[in-house]
């Protein structure tokens, strides 16, 4: 007798042999080693590894739900503003305190303050491959915790030992924020990534205006401790809204299940080994019955192999040293302290002033939107050869200050859609730290070759800002942003040329 037909038990985990379940469509691909991958509600986790990738999960409430990529965004922008006014509020009164409070020399505040950029740049790479590693909420809350360290240490420095100790605190956590904000933004929805990263800039921007004023009122009132004390309890918060983007907490509360743990040693040892790492099918296999999750991330030599990548990166490498130079270039010609901080003011609004329109239709994305920031800084340099030492016509400074933020508004929301578009999934925080080490290294040289030539007189001085401009119209000839990798795990925008 022929048995009845059954309707199949979905319930059962031997009715679906992909451990993902009946909602994942056949065809979509895991991304590289278990980082998350992008189904069409949204960030889901690869087989077995639910939370390795940390990114957030969109369409938690529905396939259709865009609520949990607005809570990382709203997220984000809070943690950007938040430690923004505290890392501006001190750094823009930390020279007078190393000088005045401390009794430092010159070249002894240069060190310190030299260690610290240096130091950043330097480790770009490895933090945005450790971004990736361990997930960028997780990455996010160590580099937060690591800032806030590293200002109580400033904060309570008497000597030139506790000072470097702090710089390279300080450092560390740097390297390790950006790429792990970014990455959070671009694991949102195309529809809301163009404007999560505008609103993102623009929270950067009120930072940097209102933090140095913060700072001016808390100095005056309970000296440098309280003001570093500030950027700790600004970075701390950061931390703390971090980790509220953790996803194991939310699978859990989903699903019942223990939160799982992470083997950090695992990810280092991925990110710097350039070898498989062993028991990879293994432990996505296993993952899910033991609790534990083995990441394995990214490795650095996988993105130096992206000739194409490599060639841009090299290409837009002076973006740094462009929207670096203003802050010596400026007051170094002597235009007085009202107007250096008139400068930097209009500079800061002309770069909020324009991520709107940048965010609107995905502009960012185009070819000629990198091109014209790097004309406009150009331009920029340029017009300052206009302003004698000691001060000139106020018109042509607010100018330049208007070019040079339409510079830093055109070309940073250029670059994070570029790389958005070209890194494979789980591999953000790689290219962007491959990007920012080989921007660094060109400001960090530049950077000394524009002092050295200001220190030989107005003829030196004039070279300088021409050699800008020119390395600016070299760089925006020569790029050509690489073509978005054909990656099945992400939804990529369809961006109009």
């Amino acid at each position: 007798m022929k048995p009845p037909h059954r309707a199949p038990d979905t319930t059962s985990p031997r009715a679906h042999p992909d451990p993902r379940g009946p909602s994942h469509p056949p065809g979509v691909h895991t991304g590289i080693g278990d980082a998350p991958v992008r189904d069409r509600g949204g960030w889901v986790p690869s087989s077995g590894g639910g939370d390795i990738g940390d990114l957030p999960v969109e369409g938690a409430r529905g396939a259709d739900s865009p609520a949990s990529g607005l809570r990382v965004i709203v997220i984000v922008i809070a943690v950007q503003l938040a430690i923004s006014v505290g890392f501006f509020a001190v750094m823009a009164h930390l020279v007078v305190h190393l000088r005045h409070d401390l009794g430092l020399l010159a070249g002894t505040v240069s060190l310190v303050l030299g260690l610290r950029v240096a130091a950043q740049y330097m480790l770009f790479l490895p933090a945005g491959a450790l971004t990736d590693a361990i997930g960028p909420a997780r990455a996010g809350a160590l580099a937060c915790t690591l800032r806030a360290a590293g200002f109580a240490l400033l904060g309570t420095a008497g000597g030139l030992a506790e000072l470097l100790l702090a710089a390279v605190v300080l450092a560390v956590g740097g390297a390790l924020f950006h790429p792990s904000a970014q990455s959070l933004l671009a694991g949102v929805a195309p529809a809301r990534r163009s404007r999560g990263f505008a609103a993102y800039m623009i929270a950067g921007q009120i930072g940097a205006v209102t933090g140095p004023p913060a700072g001016l009122f808390l100095l005056s009132t309970g000296g440098f401790g309280l003001l570093t004390a500030l950027a700790v309890v600004a970075w701390g918060t950061g931390a703390a809204l971090f980790l509220l983007l953790h996803p194991a907490r939310a699978t859990a509360r989903r699903t019942g299940s223990r939160t799982r743990t992470v083997d950090v040693r695992a990810a280092v040892r991925a990110v710097l080994s350039s070898t498989p790492h062993p028991g990879r099918g293994t432990a996505r296999r296993a993952g899910s019955r033991t609790g534990t999750i083995t990441v394995r991330g990214p490795r650095i030599s996988a993105v130096l192999r992206d000739r194409r990548f490599l060639l841009f990166a090299v290409t837009v490498a002076p973006t740094t040293l462009l929207a670096d130079q203003i802050v010596s270039v400026v007051p170094l010609k002597e235009v007085g302290g009202q107007a250096s901080t008139l400068f930097f003011c209009v500079v800061g609004m002309a770069t909020a002033a324009v991520q709107p329109w940048c965010a609107a239709s995905g502009r960012a994305a185009r070819p000629w939107v990198l091109k014209s920031g790097l004309i406009c800084g150009g331009a920029g340099y340029l017009l300052l050869l206009a302003i004698p030492s000691g001060g000139g016509p106020l018109a042509v400074l607010v100018t330049a200050g208007v070019l040079h933020g339409l510079a830093a508004g055109l070309t940073q929301p250029a670059l994070f859609q570029t790389v958005t578009r070209r890194a494979p999934s789980g591999q953000f925080g790689t290219y962007f730290g491959l990007l920012s080490f080989l921007a660094g290294a060109v400001a960090l040289a530049g950077g000394f070759t524009v002092g050295r030539l200001f220190d030989t007189g107005s003829h030196g001085e004039s070279t300088a800002l021409i050699g800008l401009a020119v390395v600016a119209a070299l760089s925006a000839a020569a790029v050509r942003a690489p073509r978005p990798e054909p990656d099945m795990t992400r939804e990529r925008e369809s961006v109009p040329v």
